[in-house]
């Protein structure tokens, strides 16, 4: 099953809407979802900072900001 991580941060909008899309994809296509609040990690914070939502799929990261909808259900279908 393949894994999806969402790298976001507490009361950031485009993160909240980059999980509805994730969700979405996800009632269709299920695979495990991985939530990582950068804030809580100097490294990641230092990392993705202030280019959140970032969205990997097995560790290959594939958006920032915005995720595709449809690219997103092709990778994981």
């Amino acid at each position: 099953m393949s894994e999806v991580t969402l790298y976001g941060k507490p009361g950031c909008h485009l993160c909240e809407e980059a999980l509805a899309v994730v969700e979405r994809v996800r009632a269709e296509h299920p695979f495990e979802l991985v939530e990582v609040d950068v804030t809580l990690d100097p490294v990641l914070h230092r990392r993705y900072g202030e280019r959140v939502p970032v969205v990997a799929l097995d560790g290959e990261e594939l958006f920032e900001f915005f995720v595709d909808e449809a690219l997103l259900a092709e990778r994981v279908a």
